[in-house]
């Protein structure tokens, strides 16, 4: 388990049907958000909480506050096989899947 420290402040932004715990620097993969270049800088509006280490504040359903990210690149996932077996009738069927992703990097939750 990672420890954390308590100053850091910290958001939870709401894309691509998921929410994540986002802070200033990190770097992390969400669903794609559209066309985007290398360096197009993209502005999250859907912030549902945000804290920065004396006081929390909570959106209902929206705080208000904007976390300014970079589109890093377009990524992939890891290669899912999926298998579909009917017993007693010599049928099977194998598809593989791969999920892409955009790469964003954290620049200010403001």
């Amino acid at each position: 388990m990672a420890t954390e420290t308590t100053n850091s402040a910290f958001a939870v932004i709401a894309t691509g049907g998921k929410q994540y715990v986002v802070r200033e620097g990190d770097v992390l993969n969400v669903e794609l958000l559209g066309n985007h270049e290398e360096g197009d800088k993209i502005e999250f509006d859907t912030v549902l909480m945000t804290d920065d280490g004396t006081t929390s504040k909570i959106g209902t359903p929206h705080t208000g506050t904007k976390v300014k990210a970079t589109f890093v690149k377009e990524v992939k996932g890891k290669k899912l096989t999926i298998v579909r077996y009917k017993a007693k009738s010599n049928r099977d069927r194998r598809l593989g899947h791969r999920q892409h992703y955009a790469e964003i990097k954290i620049d200010s939750i403001k």
